[in-house]
Order: structure tokens, then C-alpha cells, then sequence
């Protein structure tokens, strides 16, 4: 097993994991956003390295999924405890639907492969756009925290999030009908 740049910066992300929790925690919205953006940049740099100097690994395949998802669930679990942000929180319930898509996603996967030794379930052009629109949500409701005289962040920050309950919702039933397809 060889680490690459690519996964170098995939365990960096993970690795950002709790400093953004813990900077949550103590309510230091400005420090969560900054490291949130900083996780954003390795995530993008991580696939560009791999791609345009051909670094794409097996390990890779699974840490950079890994590393998001570890991000983006534990920003909307912080996110969604009452009094952690002084902007816009997250509903418990959109967390829920959030974390509950991904659980469904992966127990999928893991069936398939198991039951039919189908390796290769790609994200859709609808999962991409949810995974897109979940992120922004993310940034607009740290936004609205580290700025919170900004009224329109918070008018911005709502209206995504229940964007993201939708597309979260409509994502999570097509790969129910892509799955009720393959079998």
C-alpha cells in the first residue's frame, strides 16, 4: 500500500475532524469556517493531484469518500446542537435525513457487493448536486455564526437547508430506484 499526495491529504481532512468540532464546541464559528475551507481545498486538491498526475489509488477510492463523509456528518451534528452556533441552526430532523441518506447509501453498497458482487455503484448527477447544495448549507449556516448581524446569511442559510432536505429526500429515493433496477 502506497500513500500517495492525494491520500496524504485525505487523512489530513480527517485529521481536521475534531479541531472543527472542537472549535465548534467552544463556539468559535470563524475558526470552525476557516477549517471547514481549508478541509474544502484539500478535498479539491486532493482530486486534482490524483487525476493530473495520474496518483489515484485503491486506498484513495476509499479514504476521500471516507474523509467527506466524516466532515460533512459531523458538521451537521454540531451544527444542529441547540445553542453552538450563534447563526442559523441546523433542524435536528434534516440532520437526520442527512446522516440517514448516507447509512442507506452505504448499506446499499455493501449489499450489493456482498449478494452480488457488484463493486462499482457510482454517485449520480443528483447525489453530486445534494452532496453540492449539503455543503453549502454548511458554509452558509457558519457564515450566518461568524457573522451574525448579516440577516440575509440567515435568510440564505435557511432556504438551503430545506433545499437540502429535498434534494437529500429525492437523492436518497433514486438510489432506491437505481437499486430496485440492478437487482
Amino acid at each position: 500500500m502506497k500513500l500517495t499526495v492525494p491520500n496524504l491529504l485525505s487523512l489530513l481532512r480527517m485529521g481536521l475532524v475534531p479541531l472543527f468540532i472542537i472549535a465548534l464546541v467552544d463556539g468559535d464559528s470563524k475558526k470552525g469556517l476557516l477549517i471547514f475551507v481549508v478541509a474544502g481545498v484539500t478535498d479539491a486538491l486532493d482530486g486534482f493531484i490524483a487525476r493530473f498526475w495520474n496518483q489515484q489509488s485503491l486506498l484513495g477510492a476509499y479514504l476521500d469518500p471516507i474523509a467527506d463523509k466524516l466532515l460533512l456528518t459531523s458538521a451537521y451534528v454540531v451544527l444542529s446542537i441547540p445553542q453552538l452556533n450563534p447563526g442559523t441552526q441546523i433542524p435536528l430532523w434534516v440532520t437526520i435525513l442527512v446522516i440517514s441518506r448516507d447509512v442507506l447509501l452505504v448499506t446499499a453498497a455493501l449489499l450489493f457487493y456482498l449478494a452480488a458482487g457488484i463493486r462499482n455503484f457510482p454517485p449520480s448527477l443528483l447525489s453530486k448536486i445534494t452532496t453540492v447544495t449539503q455543503v453549502a448549507a454548511v458554509m452558509l449556516v457558519l457564515l450566518s455564526g461568524t457573522f451574525p448581524e448579516a440577516r440575509p446569511l440567515d435568510v440564505a442559510a435557511d432556504t438551503t437547508i430545506y433545499l437540502v432536505a429535498g434534494l437529500t429526500l429525492a437523492s436518497g429515493l433514486h438510489y432506491v430506484a437505481r437499486a430496485h433496477k440492478l437487482k
